[in-house]
């Protein structure tokens, strides 16, 4: 669905990577360095966000220079002006890692401008994932593991062109990344087993991939959660029909994002809460002290955990 540029205010602590395959790499923004200089021999990666920046690092290890653009959880890919370390770390880079689908459109703007050699490997159309019938599309398609195995595929793989001589290793790591990856689906179907049709609540659609994957209904008005991603207000017909599905035992779980609140989602947080409906938080960009399969695995269990409540 599409985004406005109040939906990622306020957002918790910033983005940081454990090493499941090798290294890290540098991250910025226009006031931060870009990094440390590449190396030659390393392939030189520019991500849109630190969640895709991390993901190449997996893939990549000490053979990559990944700048991460957006890893202050306090910017907004929306509304997103890039300065000119951004711009010069992009007029480098060999591959360009973006989420597409209207989420960080500013990456393609910048290529339009300067890098016109990068291969730009984009999230959303890389999934295959369009909008329903007569819906928009859900662009977050990080929290689909089937789409970011795709992904995976295609950073080895445009990895192993720019340096050849260690695509066998890309491979090897994104077979590796991938792996996990297949561990947490099959706890998704586990869920699904278990929980097929059980009703949740979300305040965004930002997890609805992991939720539809576990085999759950989402609840809530539509009209909430949409206006709530806009960052507009919901009428009171709308948020009374939302907090009815706490006080009426129609959900078993609030999954709630954290990296946005305002007056409305704090009510159904605290009519989630008083009804002794668990929640669930989310976020968009890695927790702190996190890689992307760590938070994943988590997001899993906290979600199964509050389901046997």
């Amino acid at each position: 669905m599409s985004c406005t540029p109040s939906r990622l205010a306020g957002l918790l602590a910033g983005a940081a990577s454990l090493g499941l395959l090798a290294g890290c790499g540098g991250s910025s923004d226009d006031a931060a360095s870009t990094g440390s200089t590449a190396s030659a021999s390393k392939v030189t990666v520019v991500a849109s966000t630190d969640v895709y920046g991390d993901i190449v690092e997996r893939i990549g290890g000490d053979r990559v220079d990944v700048t991460s653009i957006i890893s202050d959880p306090a910017q907004d890919p929306h509304s997103y002006e890039a300065g000119t370390r951004n711009r010069l770390a992009l007029s480098k880079a060999k591959v360009v890692v973006e989420n597409g689908g209207g989420y960080d459109d500013f990456v393609d703007r910048m290529l339009g401008s300067g890098n016109a050699s990068a291969e730009v490997i984009n999230a959303v159309e890389v999934s295959g994932r369009t909008a329903p019938a007569g819906g928009e599309l859900n662009e977050h398609v990080w929290y689909d593991f089937p789409s970011v195995s795709k992904v995976a595929d295609r950073i080895a793989d445009a990895l192993g062109k720019a340096d050849p001589d260690n695509a066998g290793t890309f491979t090897k790591n994104a077979a590796a990344f991938k792996k996990r990856l297949t561990a947490l689906e099959d706890k998704e179907a586990s869920l699904n087993s278990a929980h097929a049709g059980d009703g949740v609540a979300i305040t965004e659609p930002v997890p609805l991939y992991l939720l539809e994957a576990s085999g759950l209904a989402n609840r809530t008005p539509e009209e909430f959660s949409e206006a709530v991603e806009e960052g507009d207000d919901v009428s009171a017909k709308v948020l009374q029909a939302t907090l009815d599905l706490f006080s009426g035992k129609k959900v078993k779980a609030l999954v709630y994002n954290q990296q946005t609140s305002g007056a409305q989602t704090e009510k159904v947080k605290s009519a989630a809460e008083a009804a002794g409906v668990p929640v669930v938080p989310v976020t968009e960009t890695l927790p702190d002290g996190k890689d992307y399969l760590t938070w994943m695995n988590d997001n899993v269990d906290a979600l199964a955990d509050a389901l046997t409540k």
